[in-house]
């Protein structure tokens, strides 16, 4: 009896000591910033439109702008997925796809069957899946892309020896099919999209590329799959030569949480303090920094227009919102407007600067985007695209609420201690 409560006793002991290692690890290396980020103000020199800027922002992230580009807006799901699926069903060559959220039968098992069948009619598929965001994926889904000979990759899949990166997420939705057509945007591959936005889906945007650009989105995909497989995706299938398919300049930005690697905040606030009449953020979660925070303020300050459009109370995670509310005070003493929209799920990612520069791809205005995930963005500069999403970001108003400044403070006290906990609590992840 002493023997086995002693070895009870040991063995506890061994798991408690296991579990604080682990729990430890996850709040030091996730909690704690690793580098000193863009603190400074960056002085406005000149405007988006001025080739100077295309030249610096370049310098700035590594990553030139390219000519020739075309790019459509998917704003509903059943359009966005069914795009998708005709790109992957008359795939010749490669498919590569990469996703946070991966689940569900009426998004999640078509998306499987249609890249298990192009892995059988020999097309080379690699698919990775952010490991938390394809939790709930079915054994049937997976084993069928795997059977078929779809080259799966879990991003992240816990293990003893590296619990310090747990927390570092792929957020990407990538998808590019023989190196030609390319896909980002704020959607996921789940059924939470598939609805129309008027029947309670997520109003979200996503969309398809054509151009120079693809080979940058392939590039992109390329650096986790290193990083997950520790192989080099080379060769004419996944990068093929593209002719000018349009008349918009784009570049590639990506993120990712090592040091001097949080390239989407940079560009971020390199964009807005070279707006000159107006600035435009849709997101699905708004918790910045500080010093984003003031960014946004000084450049209401110097005369530009500045609106902020947020998830109302149909948000799918409430905490995330209170939290944000905090932070909304100075936003709204400068005379910057935040508007919440009220149909459904606002999961839109989005910067609009001016009159021809957009932002798109799968990063949010929070801690988490800037500095924990991997993200992608594409920027654009185009006014006729410019107007289009201008206008789309209009109808999206006219369906929502404008927080003044009187209604902030007079939110529910219930509400405001929430939001503090929040914020202090989940600051660092949020």
């Amino acid at each position: 009896m002493k023997f086995k409560i002693r070895l009870r006793t040991i063995i506890l002991s061994v798991i408690g000591l296991l579990a604080l290692y682990l729990l430890a690890s996850v709040l030091f290396f996730n909690a704690t910033p690793k580098e000193i980020r863009i603190t400074e103000s960056i002085p406005y020199s000149y405007s988006v439109d001025d080739p100077a800027f295309m030249k610096e922002s370049g310098i700035l992230t590594g990553s030139a702008w390219s000519e020739g580009n075309r790019v459509e807006i998917l704003n509903r799901g059943e359009d966005i997925f069914g795009a998708m699926l005709e790109e992957i069903e008359e795939a010749e060559w490669s498919i590569t796809k990469e996703t946070f959220n991966y689940w569900d039968e009426d998004v999640g098992t078509p998306m499987a069957e249609a890249l298990s069948e192009a892995a059988e009619r020999g097309v080379d598929v690699r698919f990775i899946m952010d490991y938390i965001g394809s939790v709930l994926a079915t054994d049937e889904q997976l084993s069928m892309m795997e059977e078929a000979g779809v080259k799966v990759v879990r991003w992240r899949e816990p293990a003893w020896y590296q619990m310090a990166r747990f927390n570092y997420r792929t957020h990407r939705k990538i998808l590019v099919v023989d190196g030609k057509v390319g896909f980002t945007g704020g959607a996921n591959t789940a059924d939470d999209w598939l609805p129309a936005p008027e029947d309670g889906g997520y109003k979200d945007f996503h969309f398809r590329f054509e151009g120079p650009i693809v080979s940058e989105m392939q590039g992109s995909f390329s650096e986790n799959w290193v990083s997950a497989k520790g192989k080099l995706l080379t060769g004419d299938r996944w990068y093929s030569e593209s002719d000018s398919a349009g008349s918009v300049k784009a570049q590639i930005t990506t993120s990712h949480p090592r040091e001097g690697k949080h390239l989407v905040r940079k560009m971020m606030l390199h964009a807005i303090s070279s707006a000159e009449e107006r600035v435009r953020i849709g997101s699905a979660y708004f918790f910045p920094d500080q010093k984003f925070i003031e960014a946004l303020v000084e450049t209401k300050e110097r005369g530009v227009d500045v609106q902020i459009l947020v998830p109302g109370e149909k948000i799918d995670q409430n905490y995330l919102r209170y939290a944000s509310q905090t932070l909304w005070g100075d936003l709204l003493r400068a005379g910057i407007e935040i508007f919440e929209y009220q149909p459904t799920m606002y999961h839109a990612k989005l910067l609009l600067v001016d009159d021809s520069y957009v932002s798109v791809g799968s990063t949010n205005f929070d801690n988490r985007s800037f500095r924990l995930n991997d993200e992608t963005n594409v920027n654009l500069i185009s006014e006729e695209f410019a107007a289009e999403m201008n206008d789309y970001f209009d109808q999206n108003l006219e369906e929502s609420e404008q927080i003044t400044l009187e209604m902030w403070e007079g939110r529910p006290l219930w509400q405001k201690i929430a939001g503090r906990i929040n914020a202090a609590v989940l600051g660092p992840y949020l």
